[in-house]
């Protein structure tokens, strides 16, 4: 009996999950279900739609309806929850450590395949600031947004019921670096959210809370554009969020932001957005990397030089031949992603039965970025937006994109549900440490006889 053609698709984000779902599709549908295996290994059981995180920390969107259950969509595949260590491509075979080989003590075990799709996205871009490891807050998945929500909630817990003025004003200080789609949006949905729950607290008002946004570039939100950037940063600077372009973070050591302008802010709350990197595992892949550390790619998103692999997404280096400039690679955002997934599952759809391939050709569209509830700026095919409408078409466009009927349906009935009443302001802080009770409850008691005796 011949064995299934087993392809592995590493990463379940944008790309993995979309060219997953088109490979079930395509080729188990032609070829039928023994013919071919698709195994695809993320270390969440579920992919993010990460543009939702902002409404999610904010309130207007539940957690649960940011993700797409993996198992559900990719019914027809096997999905493996663990990391890829290394890939052997010349003998094709991919290391993997999952939750079976933790438990079991054994490390990792080997996985062979005929055909490798990577698509492990990327991670947080962190630089050697002194503080940022033990005090900085990321914004890349739910938990973290999850985190940061009740993180800020506490902080206005601590500032309502401190006698310490330092105390109180390090609590209500809250500094955002990084001035791309995920600082920005979380900030002004952060702070639409802070500024409403102020009203709950008799002694903190919306004027008491600091923002700040600190950014290295002379701008914010560069992919709508100069006009639309100044734009966004009048919006924000009106509503006494305090802008810093061209400023570093240079240590937050001692619960102390220092900025490369000499300010010292005292403050319990550092949130690093500063952009992102590939995934650490290409360097442990073999596969021709660029200066950046993306996988090399062709416009047919096979990887360069090599057979019977291919990547797409925040993790390749993909040229865009819309560009006419020679060198040009197409941004890492979602657009490009879930329209590479597209062709990537096509082309190795091509590829197993031996027909031509595509190359990948997409203009860029434009960007649309939300400024807080009611506000937004964008960008489309060379029109500006600003304010309510921007705002609305931001919402249209990622309802249109977030996968599944389902989630569509929920997040819009979340929306409108949120537009009829009061928003939610409850932290829910013991998400983080759920057994701290129940341990503290299971301690032994302690000991009267030797408190007596000492």
């Amino acid at each position: 009996m011949t064995e299934p053609a087993r392809i592995l698709v590493v990463g379940g984000g944008y790309v993995g999950m979309y060219t997953a779902l088109r490979l079930q599709r395509q080729l188990r549908a032609e070829l039928g279900a023994g013919a071919v295996e698709i195994v695809v290994v993320t270390p969440e059981p579920y992919m993010t739609y990460q543009p939702f995180l902002p409404e999610a920390a904010a309130g207007s969107i539940s957690p649960r309806h940011v993700v797409v259950p993996l198992r559900r969509v990719l019914d027809r595949c096997r999905i493996v929850i663990g990391e890829v260590r290394s890939v052997d491509h010349t003998k094709r075979i991919a290391t993997l450590a999952t939750l079976a080989t933790a438990e079991e003590g054994v490390g990792a075990v080997a996985l062979p395949y005929d055909e490798l799709v990577l698509a492990p996205g990327s991670v947080s871009r962190t630089l050697p600031v002194p503080g940022l490891r033990d005090h900085g807050i990321g914004f890349r998945t739910v938990e973290e947004a999850i985190g940061l929500r009740n993180h800020v909630i506490e902080q206005m817990d601590i500032a309502s019921s401190t006698r310490d003025p330092a105390v109180r004003e390090a609590a209500l200080t809250f500094v955002v670096v990084g001035g791309g789609y995920a600082g920005v949006e979380a900030l002004a949905e952060l702070e639409d959210m802070a500024r409403y729950t102020a009203r709950y607290y008799h002694n903190v008002k919306p004027g008491d809370l600091r923002w700040i946004l600190v950014e290295a570039a002379d701008r914010i939100l560069p992919e709508v554009g100069e006009e639309m950037g100044r734009y966004a940063v009048r919006e924000l600077r009106g509503r006494n969020i305090d802008v810093r372009l061209e400023t570093r973070l240079e240590s937050c050591e001692d619960r102390v932001a220092v900025l490369s302008d000499g300010t010292r802010l005292p403050t319990r709350t550092v949130v690093w957005t500063a952009g992102v990197r590939p995934a650490p595992v290409l360097a442990a892949t073999g596969l021709p990397l660029d200066a950046r550390g993306r996988v090399r790619c062709t416009a047919r998103l096979a990887v360069e030089g090599v057979d019977h692999a291919w990547a797409a997404g925040d993790a390749a280096a993909v040229p865009d031949v819309t560009a006419g400039e020679p060198g040009a690679a197409c941004a890492p955002n979602a657009q490009h992603a879930v329209r590479q997934a597209k062709v990537l599952a096509g082309n190795i759809t091509a590829s197993l039965r031996g027909q031509p391939l595509k190359e990948y050709a997409h203009a860029y569209a434009g960007s649309v970025a939300s400024l807080g509830l009611h506000k937004g700026v964008a960008h489309i095919y060379g029109r500006k937006f600003k304010g309510y409408p921007a705002w609305f078409m931001h919402r249209a466009y990622h309802l249109s994109r977030v996968p599944t009927f389902n989630r569509k349906a929920r997040v819009l009935a979340e929306w409108t549900l949120s537009g009829l009443f009061k928003r939610e302001i409850v932290s829910l802080g013991s998400l983080e440490h759920p057994r701290a009770e129940f341990e503290l409850a299971a301690a032994p008691p302690p000991d009267h006889d030797d408190e007596r005796s000492s």
